[in-house]
């Protein structure tokens, strides 16, 4: 038998090789483009071309206002997928590009049009997702567009000229690993590897708190180009997001460390109706990754009594104050919640070990169903429901460093997300109806 210089046989080695060879090349196909989930029974179609695509952030409008077309970004542009008749055929669905080489803001929410910029410089565009025909929206200042299209907002550093806005005090935090696990370490229990994480995730955060910058919003009327500054507060403001509904509104957050801030917002376009969506009542108490009801009429957020015990998806209706929060089970905790168009229906993308609840079951892309809620309010004012979870994919393979942000599509058959699972970042949607 021929054998090489290391004395291994020289048909081994070829085998060996031939092996790995395949191996690569199973690595370089292209993940399914359509499969049963062996774990759930729910099917599951890739929407992205081979090349990958990536969805956008949780609470940008994807859809367009008919309901029939999904826009996400891909390596050639921003793409449309016709999402009407999905599951119907066998054929996987095609995504056609609408503006190669740019990257989608959102979609806008009153006309079959998404937004996008061109650079730092370069202006807000629009283009149309059937002629793809592109316009400048003219006097946008930032991609952050209202319902109706009349105006646009950023968040500055700006001190309010008056003076009227009172400075906070630095504060002095402790350090997270004792705010967070004070308990733990009190009684000499070593910090798992995700919770040192975490702790350091945390301090950088709160270095901003300790003493915060004023900032404001300037709101921006974009057919005058006419611009207001309002709204200044010592704090860290981000996540800003319009209502759906009503274009006067606007919801934002007191970004940094959850469990040391008010996080939850609203301001109106000319600065009224500024005020906090729910104040904490307990220390070490969290609400976050805030966002709307379709109608526009309530605002939804992650709440947890307190952080990393207790665990809530909670929702505040502007109009009645009304209160309503659905218990959720630590491995049914996601990082982020989505509601359906009627409000039917809740899904969760799940977390890893390594996120605020330290699930170890809770690698899945979930279905929530409400069963109802109490008529009567405790005696904090919150009415309480229940939910019926349901898992729809397996993510045991994806890695939450990239997060999933779901979706559901209007008509609240599919739950759209993005997913590492097959390596490359792609796009899918699971079907909530579980497959016959």
């Amino acid at each position: 038998m021929t054998r090489c210089r290391c004395g291994l046989p020289l048909v081994y080695l070829l085998l060996l090789a031939a092996g790995l060879l395949a191996a690569d090349e199973e690595q370089k196909q292209p993940p399914p483009t359509d499969w049963i989930d062996p774990a759930t029974g729910h099917r599951v179609i890739r929407l992205s071309p081979d090349g990958g695509g990536s969805s956008l952030y949780f609470h940008q409008n994807t859809y367009t206002p008919e309901g029939d077309k999904l826009i996400f970004n891909s390596k050639g542009g921003i793409v449309a997928v016709d999402i009407s008749k999905l599951g119907e055929s066998d054929k996987p669905p095609r995504a056609e590009v609408i503006v190669p080489g740019a990257s989608a803001i959102a979609m806008a929410f009153k006309s079959r049009e998404v937004y996008y910029s061109k650079g730092k410089s370069g202006g807000v565009y629009a283009a149309n997702v059937d002629t793809r025909e592109v316009r400048q929206v003219k006097n946008a200042r930032g991609g952050t567009i209202n319902a109706d299209e009349t105006f646009s907002v950023v968040a500055i550093n700006a001190t309010e000229p008056s003076g009227k806005t009172a400075k906070l005090e630095p504060r002095k935090f402790l350090p997270q690993r004792e705010r967070m696990f004070g308990d733990k370490i009190k009684m000499g229990i070593a910090l798992t590897p995700e919770e040192e994480a975490s702790a350091k995730k945390e301090d950088g955060l709160a270095r901003r708190l300790a003493n915060p910058s004023s900032m404001a919003f300037v709101f921006t009327d974009l057919k005058s180009g006419e611009s207001k500054t309002v709204g200044y507060q010592y704090a860290w403001l981000n996540h800003l997001q319009f209502s759906p509904a009503d274009p006067s509104w606007l919801l934002y957050c007191h970004e940094g460390t959850w469990h040391e801030v008010d996080r939850v917002w609203v301001i109106r376009t000319d600065g009224s109706g500024q005020k906090l969506i729910h104040k904490r009542t307990i220390d070490m108490e969290i609400a976050g990754h805030e966002f709307w009801s379709n109608d526009g009429k309530t605002v939804w957020f992650d709440l947890q009594t307190p952080r990393s015990k207790v665990f809530w998806l909670a929702g505040v209706n502007l109009e009645t104050g009304e209160k309503v929060r659905y218990p959720i089970e630590r491995d049914h905790w996601s990082i982020h919640f989505n509601v359906s168009r009627d409000g039917k229906l809740f899904a969760g993308d799940g977390g890893d070990p390594g996120q605020v609840a330290f699930a170890k079951e809770g690698r899945w892309i979930y279905a929530f169903h409400p069963q109802g809620k109490s008529a009567a309010a405790d005696k904090d004012g919150w009415h309480e429901g229940t939910f019926k979870a349901e898992r729809l994919v397996n993510m045991a393979t994806h890695n939450y460093k990239m997060e999933p942000n779901v979706t559901i599509t209007p008509d609240s058959r599919w739950v759209v997300f993005r997913s590492n699972m097959h390596g490359p970042s792609h796009v899918y949607a699971v079907e909530v109806r579980k497959s016959k």
